[in-house]
């Protein structure tokens, strides 16, 4: 057994002063040994002597020991932990080395999963300290492994407690003081706890962090502005969170802010942050009843679109794209009738000419405009998509396959998108069926050579193939088409040989399949609307 080995070397490496290469033997041996069966073991894994080596500030020694653990804890209970290695854990938190602070931030992490074993951690007041403090390290991930640990001991009323009603909520503010990047940290763990509950929220605005959040967020520093502002919008994406920023008049205070940025030269900074918080806030709640109390709100984002700097262009882009997410929104954005339609015009424009960014942040955004599901297709909103579409560009629909052509596959992939939110809706279907080559090249594999394109390709085809109306438009030919695309799959690959029709399909991992000609044919009346049979069979004969 090779577990056998791995005790053997254990009791090997905790009898010698440097154990270098027992050390490397047994890394080695652990790469070969299956977890269950480690398990099996662990009673007899004693952990003590490779925690002590860890001690003697050796380089490799050190790793080769952060190795080892890493596999060894992991045939350890969460509650073993707790109990049996809080000394080695502590120790492990203060260790100069990050790489035992994230070894060890991740057994915490295990532990705080694990409701019998987050006990013993929230017994143990030294080593939420540590875990405290771990937030104002150098090391970005150390600081977010410690967040997270935090975060998930809070989500109980005996974490919470144990956070904010005692001398840790001290130590937090203790360590908020070391510098700006650490206080933020700080203020990300408070919004995740807060993000929880409305009883979540209570503990941390007793606190006095939430109020201090804020108070920099309405600040003059236009720098902490913008960074408050992001961790503001995640309390905001909960129904609790924007009661309390509601009631605090924190949402009318950022509304007064915009409306003074005019007179601001460094508003740039913040204001893409402030309307990205009213763009979120608005299709979370109701567009309409935020647009029409917030009204600087919708006037600024036209604003940005008209501006030459592509940040704002973007964030006003994103703005419009969650804005007309939903029909409420759309039918908000439709009231401001040709300016809207000149703001459409605009964002066709950046569509074809800005930066490889700003057109897919600009395709994203059209792609969300015009998607309009069946249930919803009234002939009131059809006529607006179809309008909309139009104010794009001269030929809308030729600078999306244009764009759908090119060979950069993101870009490639936002330009299918567009295609794909539009194809189930009639006049479209129309635009596309009467655009000469269009159909072709919607059939045609030829053109994707990447995963992300030919799934993008798919999801054009399947939005069509599944459309009420494409049979009528396309005719029957091209629907048996698009639904024998459907159903080969995503990753179909054609081999031409000498067969009937002169093709042999084969899925793209190698397998081949022929089916006959007869056999298509009733493959085909199969797959047909039922009221058209026999204008199918006319037209396959």
């Amino acid at each position: 057994m090779m577990a056998a080995q791995v005790l053997t070397l254990l009791r090997e490496v905790s009898r010698l002063e440097a154990p270098l290469e027992e050390l490397r033997a047994l890394q080695s041996v652990l790469q070969a040994v299956p977890l269950g069966e480690l398990r099996e073991h662990a009673a007899e894994l004693h952990l003590g002597p490779l925690f002590s080596l860890l001690n003697e500030n050796q380089r490799e020694q050190t790793t080769l020991c952060v190795s080892i653990l890493e596999r060894l804890l992991q045939a350890v209970e969460p509650v073993h932990l707790a109990r049996n290695l809080r000394v080695d854990l502590q120790k492990g938190l203060t260790h100069p080395d990050d790489s035992v602070k994230i070894l060890t931030l991740s057994q915490v992490g295990r532990i705080v999963e694990n409701s019998d074993a987050v006990t013993e951690i929230l017994n143990n007041p030294e080593l939420l300290k540590q875990i405290v403090y771990c937030i104002g390290g150098e090391n970005l991930s150390v600081a977010k492994a410690a967040i997270k640990s935090l975060s998930r001991i809070s989500l109980t009323q005996a974490g919470l407690e144990a956070l904010f009603e005692s001398n840790l909520l001290d130590d937090l503010k203790t360590v908020m003081k070391t510098n700006d990047i650490v206080r933020y940290r700080v203020y990300e763990l408070i919004v995740e706890i807060s993000s929880v509950s409305p009883e979540s929220l209570h503990y941390c605005t007793a606190s006095g962090l939430v109020t201090q959040l804020l108070r920099e967020l309405t600040g003059e520093d236009v720098l902490v502005r913008a960074t408050c502002v992001e961790m503001v919008t995640s309390l905001a994406y909960t129904h609790h969170g924007r009661q309390y920023l509601a009631q605090e008049g924190v949402i009318d205070q950022i509304s007064n802010i915009i409306v003074g940025a005019d007179s601001d030269p460094f508003s740039s900074f913040y204001l893409p942050g402030f309307v990205k918080f009213f763009g979120n806030l608005a299709i979370m709640d109701s567009p309409q009843q935020i647009c029409e109390r917030y009204p600087v709100f919708v006037e600024k984002v036209f604003e940005m679109t008209e501006s030459q700097d592509p940040t704002m262009i973007g964030v006003a882009v994103d703005t419009i794209g969650i804005l007309g997410s939903n029909i409420e929104g759309k039918q908000v954005l439709q009231k401001t009738g040709t300016r809207f339609e000149r703001l459409l015009t605009r964002i066709g424009y950046q569509a074809k000419n800005a930066s490889t960014e700003l057109k897919i942040r600009c395709l994203d955004a059209i792609s969300s405009l015009l998607c309009l599901p069946p249930e919803q297709q009234t002939d009131d909103l059809l006529r607006m998509t179809e309008s909309w579409f139009s104010s794009l560009a001269r030929d809308p629909l030729e600078l999306f396959r244009g764009m759908s052509n090119q060979p950069f596959p993101e870009l490639h992939c936002a330009a299918l998108k567009v295609l794909t939110a539009i194809a189930n809706q009639p006049w479209a279907q129309k635009l596309m069926f009467n655009s000469p080559g269009f159909v072709e090249y919607v059939m045609d594999r030829s053109v994707e050579h990447d995963k992300a394109s030919k799934d993008a390709k798919y999801e054009l085809v399947k939005a069509l193939a599944n459309s009420k109306t494409v049979a009528e438009i396309f005719g029957n030919p091209n629907y048996l088409r698009l639904r024998t695309y459907l159903s080969e799959g995503v990753r179909y690959c054609y081999y031409p040989v000498h067969s009937c029709d002169n093709r042999v399909r084969g899925r793209a991992h190698g397998h081949t399949a022929k089916l006959s000609c007869l056999h298509k044919a009733k493959h085909a009346e199969s797959i047909l609307p039922q009221s058209q049979p026999q204008k199918a069979r006319h037209e396959i004969g």
